[in-house]
């Protein structure tokens, strides 16, 4: 077994790896971005060391800083987490030719031919795994689009090469939004997996989202470990996830668990992974499920752990999560397929810092004044916040996972709304009123949701009812810390983390820069400078004259469609900023003559940064 290993993410699943470690004896190495200097994941680790700024491409997507800080701690793996550089397999290869350092996952080449999305399609072809129809080679201009359009009907689905949770997905409704569409998912693509090939697939209008966890060692063996269905998602993003399935009967989910076993063994797969699949919700047999005539499809390998790897988890007793440790060490698996026994159910909610009422948008600011998870039997929360925390913006905007377990759906269900009801968050708006009002909406309890429900079928008002009854107010406005001594600092030296304990005797506070942990963490010194999102890259003020057009929300700017001296109408789009997943157009409130453009493509801004200049 490895002796120290660097976990290349951060927030919850960072936490995750890390227990893991701990319970096998392992020490564990964060990484973390100036945003994140105050994060759990970084208290949690036994050594922590800073790669870069904010922006996740100078960081947590450097691949050179996360191996350099792994050669600085002499830690022997690296594991990826989930998202980020998990499924890149440029450099899970340049991992593996790092002298002394194992990557924690599936070979380069594994992810090469399964995680690369059209190598995949090519490879479950051969391994009779059904594919939805699609091209298996990258798409680069919109007469593609169109021509595909015309000949399997639209709307037509352009995906992201290297793409995952919804990122880089586009549904193209007709030939008119071929170019647009086409355009944007390469722009994210590159944005958030330095990769701007894209494919095509038929856009399936009525589907449910069935993926099958995959473990596998070094020796041959494979096994799978059930089905969970991930078809409750907004705008392709899961929000709610749950095991087993509540609309396949035995024969269907062992045809499709099958298929991935083939498509595992035809791939030369080992470590975790994750087989997706899309299944026709048309017709359904006496019993309200669907058969094993069922048509169902490959959709993509996802070749790292899964967020939603808890459900499995839960279902089965089975650490996921230790036994990708055990195989990147060389171990064999120990159990046999007949060994796989799911009991009961279980059901995982993404507790996202987002207002559901408002098209789910992110929170754009304020932090954890009040933080107090459920427990109780059949209850597991994954997170990584404390109460006192600042709520980081700079990524994705889930901060937590609530995994319930029952006897059967409906008890598992019962505890979900307990636990839902019992977990506090207060200073942000989050999904929890969403996620009471799922558990009592008839059509997800009967399990005939599919993966457009929430986008075309539940009515908003609903989701309006539920915030103004369950929701907090947002109180993230900054009223200041109180002057407090603190003993106990955090500094860097040539990027290394340590905690120095320090004694004043008469002396007035230390002003320090970060924020107060509250709930007994400690105040922090960062030699790379305050931690409240600053940075040399960050917007600066404009000495133009004239309408400021300024950021709503911390981001990065993808693409500046103005330069100085464009006349633009009210409404024209100036630029375009990226904030936790979302696409945000910044539009112009009036005509006018652009004075000045602040911003360019690429570069972080903070909330109030000056974009444009309008005169």
């Amino acid at each position: 077994m490895f002796e120290k290993v660097l976990v290349a993410n951060r927030g919850e699943i960072a936490i995750r790896v890390m227990r893991a470690c701990e319970e096998l004896g392992v020490d564990t190495v964060a990484v973390y971005s100036e945003a994140d200097s105050d994060a759990g994941h970084v208290r949690y680790a036994d050594e922590a060391y800073n790669i870069g700024p904010a922006r996740a491409a100078d960081s947590y997507n450097d691949g050179e800083a996360v191996i350099g800080a792994a050669e600085k701690a002499d830690a022997d793996a690296i594991h990826p987490g989930y998202g980020f550089m998990a499924e890149n397999a440029d450099f899970a290869a340049r991992v593996e030719e790092t002298e002394g350092v194992t990557w924690i996952g599936p070979s380069s080449g594994a992810m090469e031919r399964l995680g690369e999305k059209t190598h995949a399609r090519q490879v479950m072809g051969e391994a009779d795994v059904p594919i939805v129809p699609g091209t298996t080679e990258a798409v680069e201009e919109p007469e593609q689009v169109r021509e595909f359009g015309e000949e399997h009907g639209f709307p037509v689905l352009i995906k992201a090469e290297g793409g995952g949770g919804g990122m880089g997905q586009k549904v193209v409704r007709g030939p008119d939004e071929a170019e647009e569409q086409l355009e944007t998912a390469k722009r994210e693509g590159e944005a958030y997996f330095s990769n701007d090939s894209v494919y095509l697939e038929r856009f399936l209008d009525n589907a449910r989202h069935v993926e099958v966890q995959i473990l596998a060692d070094q020796h041959g063996n494979v096994r799978h470990l059930g089905e969970r269905d991930c078809s409750l998602q907004r705008r392709q993003q899961k929000v709610i996830e749950e095991g087993p399935s509540p609309a396949l009967t035995d024969d269907l989910r062992e045809k499709i668990a099958e298929a991935a076993r083939r498509g595992a063994d035809a791939g030369d797969y080992y470590n975790a992974g994750t087989f997706e699949f899309l299944v026709e919700d048309e017709d359904r047999n006496d019993d309200g499920l669907l058969d094993a005539d069922t048509d169902f499809y490959f959709l993509e390998v996802n070749t790292r752990i899964q967020v939603e790897h808890t459900v499995t988890e839960e279902l089965t007793d089975i650490d996921i999560v230790k036994w990708q440790l055990r195989v990147a060490a060389g171990e064999e698996l120990t159990f046999a397929q007949d060994d796989v026994e799911l009991e009961g159910h279980a059901m995982e909610f993404r507790i996202n810092a987002e207002n559901a009422a408002n098209d789910f948008s992110p929170a754009t600011g304020g932090g954890f004044d009040v933080y107090d998870p459920p427990g109780g039997i059949g209850v597991r929360v994954d997170d990584a916040p404390r109460q006192g925390d600042d709520l980081v913006t700079a990524y994705d905007s889930m901060v937590a996972k609530l995994i319930t377990w029952g006897a059967d759906r409906e008890e598992c269900v019962a505890r979900g709304k307990r636990a839902l009801a019992d977990y506090t968050i207060e200073g942000f708006p989050t999904i929890v009123p969403f996620h009471r009002l799922m558990l009592t909406d008839d059509v997800f309890l009967d399990g005939r949701h599919t993966t457009k429900y929430l986008d075309d079928g539940l009515d908003p008002e609903r989701i309006d009812a539920a915030q103004e009854k369950w929701g907090l107010e947002d109180s993230s406005t900054d009223t200041g810390d109180e002057e407090v001594t603190r003993r106990e600092f955090v500094v860097e030296v040539n990027g290394k983390r340590f905690e120095v304990d320090l004694e004043e005797r008469g002396a007035p506070p230390i002003q320090a820069g970060g924020s107060s942990g509250g709930g007994g963490n400690t105040q922090q010194l960062d030699s790379a400078g305050p931690s409240d999102g600053d940075s040399d890259d960050a917007g600066s003020a404009s000495t133009a004259e004239g309408e400021q057009v300024t950021a709503e929300m911390q981001g990065t700017i993808l693409d500046v469609n103005v330069e100085a001296g464009d006349e633009v109408s009210a409404g024209d789009v100036l630029c375009v900023l990226e904030a936790m997943k979302m696409e945000n157009d910044v539009v112009a409130s009036r005509g006018g003559t652009v004075a000045e453009v602040a911003a360019s493509e690429g570069e972080s801004v903070d909330m109030g940064d000056v974009l444009v200049v309008l005169n």
